[in-house]
């Protein structure tokens, strides 16, 4: 695993003021060294909403990191070898979903016009969308789902974990939940943000609900000075429909019609899901999946639902990388 620092010119002056300077890990499997003349697919995984990307390295008495799954399952050759790159796209709202957005910064630009070259530099890869894809779950699934749609002429395949999708049913129940949060902030957003900032980070239960909604305000409807505008009345939830429509814009689901010829160009694309996803993000799958076969994407297409919610499902991740480091091979 090769750890690194990347400029990126991309979040330059992002309205946050995050770093600019991003670490960015990147695994090459066994062989690389010996092979010189060989080159490789390309995996990106992109971290769900609130990580780092040092999260991938961390440790629970019952599960081994990511990396350390990678690692053993091309030492076992059970997939063909591929070059994983593991993305940070942290924000201090907590996440960027991968767009470009003057709430956050220009995190798609960041993704495929700084990090995918940088990689392309210094590895022995097979540059082109045929051999590369994107892995994620949750936001990172979100990431996953639209990236190529947006840049087919970058990443040519994808997996998605319980990815962000069918918005009207992973969003109006949080709404809900955030109007009842703010009541004690008299429905200011702004209040309650100056406080989470004032003293230890989710001292309060709801913090991580209002964060979640009022990042993704922040890269999904931002004002033109960068301020999150919510898409609902803090009083009484009532959507703002101008607001909501520009949330719905981003639901893959809704993109998938969009950008048809895109997806039916890809290789190969993975879609699953917890049947007890606690955000309804199997519906999101199932609809996705649908969407796709309406516009005649079915042949690249692995469908599955599993046991599980949408937590502690690291142990898909090798799953999906083994099918698709078959289908980005030469």
């Amino acid at each position: 695993m090769d750890h690194h620092t990347v400029h990126s010119p991309a979040l330059e002056g992002n309205h946050l003021g995050d770093p600019t300077d991003r670490p960015l890990w990147v695994y090459v499997p066994p062989g690389y060294d010996a092979e010189p003349d060989r080159r490789y697919p390309t995996v990106y995984v992109i971290q769900g909403y609130g990580s780092f990307v040092s999260t991938w390295a961390n440790r629970s008495w019952n599960r081994s990191p990511y990396p350390e799954m990678v690692d053993r399952l091309f030492a076992g050759g059970a997939a063909p070898p591929c070059v994983v790159v593991f993305v940070d796209a942290w924000t201090t709202y907590g996440g960027s979903q991968f767009v470009d957005s003057p709430g956050t910064g220009r995190y798609h630009s960041y993704l495929c016009d700084d990090v995918v070259p940088f990689v392309d530099r210094r590895y022995r890869t097979l540059a082109a969308p045929a051999h590369r894809a994107l892995q994620g779950k949750s936001s990172g699934g979100f990431g996953a789902m639209i990236t190529p749609m947006l840049r087919p002429d970058l990443f040519g395949a994808l997996a998605t974990h319980a990815g962000d999708a069918l918005y009207e049913l992973l969003y109006l129940p949080e709404f809900a939940k955030a109007v009842r949060s703010l009541r004690r902030f008299d429905g200011s957003v702004a209040d309650w943000w100056a406080d989470f900032g004032a003293r230890p980070a989710h001292a309060q239960g709801e913090d991580l609900d209002l964060l979640m909604i009022y990042g993704v305000a922040a890269c999904f409807s931002p004002a033109d000075d960068g301020t999150p505008v919510l898409p609902f009345d803090t009083a009484s939830g009532r959507l703002r429909e101008d607001v909501w429509a520009r949330w719905m814009d981003w639901d893959p689901v809704r993109m998938v019609a969009r950008h048809a010829d895109a997806l039916r160009g890809l290789t190969a694309i993975w879609v699953d899901g917890g049947r007890s996803d606690q955000y309804f993000l199997e519906l999101g799958a199932v609809a996705f999946r649908d969407a796709l076969a309406e516009v005649g994407v079915t042949g690249t297409v692995h469908f599955e639902l599993f046991d599980g919610t949408h937590s502690n499902i690291d142990w898909r991740y090798p799953i999906s990388l083994s099918w698709l480091a078959e289908r980005l091979s030469p």
